[in-house]
């Protein structure tokens, strides 16, 4: 036989071996086939509470009907106190095993809609498909991560495993300061060697999250100097605030935009004599004249960048660009703790590259990764820095998530559990893939 030929049968035999669904594998395959149903039924449930960020005893309330679906699989279960920082806490699960990697699994209870939204409740629209407030954002995820824990359980597998489980209670709007409010995930990521999120992504199961970009706040504040209008230019009184204003957007909107993947938006700016803000609100009000030059500008806006280094990079030259002010007008510019950047690195991507042959295996196609323009910022972004691989968008398919139009796709509830579940498997038994920098 030609030297080509055995490499090639080789080459063969390793993928069927690879591909090959193991007996364990098909005991949480046929589980979830037949648990179908109830997991629908679970989502019903979860979909019908009002979990709004704010409505701190909904997002409790959330939490409360998953708490005895974990410990019924073994798992040490807490809803910690959200107090400190203004918001309801977050489900924590854990579970010791005896061998394999420690795998962190994220979700969240809260989604955007409040109790005064007319969105409230779960309904079946299209075949196989469902309305609600947060079905595909992230209700669906939640009830995945729980679906994959059983089925593992009923295979015989998730015995020996270390897992935990953190469902955050603010991911749709995080409590302050950040500290305290990812201070739960946080010590699990440092805990974990992997970190799994069940956010929806961009709603396809043909595609997972290997990256997402950091979203940062920023504060613009410029002041000028007060005159009759007919004065406006001259040495003693210059160019005022608004003008100001406009000269450092239009800076930052030359002098940024070669930064591949990062966004910057100025959502709300306020200008004249007399200006007032109210940032927990999202509003402010302004009195001027036409005939007055203005004295104060405000601008709130958002960075979002694909790591620490070009967020830092941005940083500086935004600076740069505020300091260079018109006549006789100054400003500057601070910025608020925000989510920080899931960069793309070797291990997302082996990862991925894993998950991938897990849904291939399964007869569900290839996955690829999500354009991180694409993406927003999520909860998984907080274990960046402590865990040596990560993906997320591994929850629920659907539409219109954030709007009363949202949609998810329930047959997904099934198909997404089992990928997840061979994936654990496969981490559990052949340990974490290696990446580029790896032997």
């Amino acid at each position: 036989m030609k030297k080509t030929a055995l490499l090639g049968l080789l080459a063969l035999a390793c993928t069927n071996t690879f591909a090959a669904i193991s007996p364990a594998e098909q005991a949480a395959i046929d589980y979830l086939d037949q648990h179908h149903d109830e997991a629908v039924s679970l989502l019903e449930k979860s979909v019908n509470i009002n979990s709004g960020t704010m409505n701190l005893a909904g997002v409790k309330k959330a939490g409360a009907l998953l708490i005895p679906e974990f410990e019924a699989l073994g798992f040490t279960v807490d809803m910690t106190d959200g107090s400190a920082f203004e918001r309801a806490g977050h489900l924590v699960a854990t579970k010791t095993g005896t061998r394999g990697p420690n795998i962190l699994l994220i979700g969240h209870l809260d989604t955007v809609f409040e109790p005064d939204s007319p969105f409230q409740t779960f309904s079946l629209t299209k075949a196989g498909w469902a309305s609600g407030p947060g079905i595909a954002d992230m209700k669906g995820g939640n009830i995945i991560i729980l679906q994959t824990l059983r089925a593992l359980a009923a295979a015989g597998e998730l015995a020996d495993m270390n897992i935990q489980v953190v469902m955050t209670g603010d991911e749709e709007s995080s409590g302050r300061p950040l500290s305290l409010s990812k201070a739960a995930l946080i010590d699990a990521a440092k805990w974990a060697d992997v970190a799994l999120g069940f956010e929806n992504g961009d709603g396809n199961p043909a595609t997972a999250n290997t990256a997402r970009r950091g979203a940062m706040g920023w504060t613009l504040e410029i002041t000028g100097t007060p005159a009759h209008s007919s004065q406006i230019f001259q040495p003693d009184v210059g160019a005022g605030a608004i003008y100001e204003a406009a000269r450092i957007l239009q800076a930052f909107y030359t002098g940024l935009q070669d930064e591949k993947l990062l966004t910057f938006n100025p959502g709300k700016i306020i200008g004249g004599t007399q200006i007032s803000h109210q940032p927990s609100a999202n509003k402010g009000m302004a009195f001027g004249k036409d005939n007055v030059v203005a004295e104060k500008a405000l601008v709130t806006g958002d960075i979002r960048a694909i790591s620490a280094e070009q967020l830092e990079r941005v940083k500086q030259k935004m600076r740069k660009i505020v300091a260079q002010n018109l006549p006789q007008t100054s400003a500057s510019i601070t910025y608020e703790d925000g989510y920080p950047p899931l960069s793309p690195t070797p291990g997302n991507a082996r990862l991925l590259t894993l998950y991938s042959a897990v849904s291939e295996a399964l007869g569900q196609g290839q996955v690829s990764a999500i354009d991180p323009r694409n993406a927003g910022a999520a909860d998984v972004s907080f274990t960046a820095a402590h865990v040596k691989m990560a993906l997320d968008g591994l929850g629920m398919g659907g539409t219109a998530g954030h709007t009363v139009k949202e949609q998810g796709d329930l047959t997904t509830l099934r198909s997404q559990a089992k990928r997840a579940a061979l994936l654990l498997y496969r981490l559990q038994h052949d340990g974490l893939p290696a990446t580029d920098n790896q032997q």
